[in-house]
């Protein structure tokens, strides 16, 4: 099992961050249309189901949501979007992953380059930060909706979930993403309320920083997710 985390705190942030976004729907937007090349049936389509989700979460309208899938199916109109994965390093090394999409990588490249240039980033190169982080299933479930933690943790390690983390806002569960729809709809099944279900890049091992690295890795994180075409970015500080 995993230690005590801080995902309650991060997470309130960054949900407060998304809140006052005027292109969240754009962002949510070219998710699924990046899903959807996968196959517009969300029923046998998992990654545009969770994508779907996720905008219904942020209450997008149904007809933005099928816009967006129509786009990346195919049948409609609309510019070749594709998805980026940048590796960096912020303040005192710590390592970073970048995630979006984007319509001109050529530009994105350019402005998130410029962005860690003038908060203490540097991007790195292929590989120098990705192998420090594993692609995972994160789900978390609030402590209210948690009878017996033993026992619920027991049930998900058996169906395959790789660890279930015990922490101040309830449990998070990681799994692989082949593992990752059966954790969820076992979870659903039992009528648990999922605060949050998305694939992440989780740092292998987290390094303890002080406080004034901490305020100035997570100001660089707010920054850049500020951007236009970055969705999430990860790091590996403890």
């Amino acid at each position: 099992m995993s230690g005590h985390s801080k995902w309650a705190t991060t997470k309130h942030k960054k949900a407060a961050a998304d809140a006052k976004r005027g292109n969240l729907f754009t962002k949510l937007s070219k998710n699924i249309s990046v899903a959807a090349r996968a196959g517009a049936d969300p029923n046998f389509n998992f990654s545009l189901r969770l994508s779907i989700d996720k905008a219904k979460e942020a209450n997008m309208p149904k007809d933005k949501i099928e816009l967006a899938i129509q786009r990346g199916a195919g049948g409609a109109d609309g510019a070749t979007i594709e998805e980026v994965l940048y590796e960096a390093f912020g303040p005192s090394g710590a390592a970073l992953l970048i995630a979006g999409v984007t319509d001109n990588k050529n530009r994105t490249t350019s402005e998130i380059k410029t962005i860690l240039g003038k908060n203490g980033g540097t991007f790195g190169a292929q590989n120098s930060v990705k192998w420090m982080f594993e692609h995972k299933g994160v789900v978390h479930l609030a402590p209210e909706q948690i009878k017996n933690n033993d026992e619920l943790m027991l049930e998900l390690l058996e169906i395959g979930a790789d660890d279930v983390a015990e922490e101040e806002g309830g449990l998070t569960i990681y799994c692989g993403f082949v593992n990752f729809e059966k954790v969820k709809k076992q979870l659903e099944q039992k009528n648990l309320k999922l605060e949050y279900a998305e694939m992440e890049w989780v740092a292998k091992d987290k390094i303890p920083v002080n406080d004034d690295v901490r305020s100035q890795v997570e100001r660089m994180v707010e920054i850049l997710e500020e951007h236009d075409d970055v969705n999430s970015v990860y790091s590996n500080i403890a």
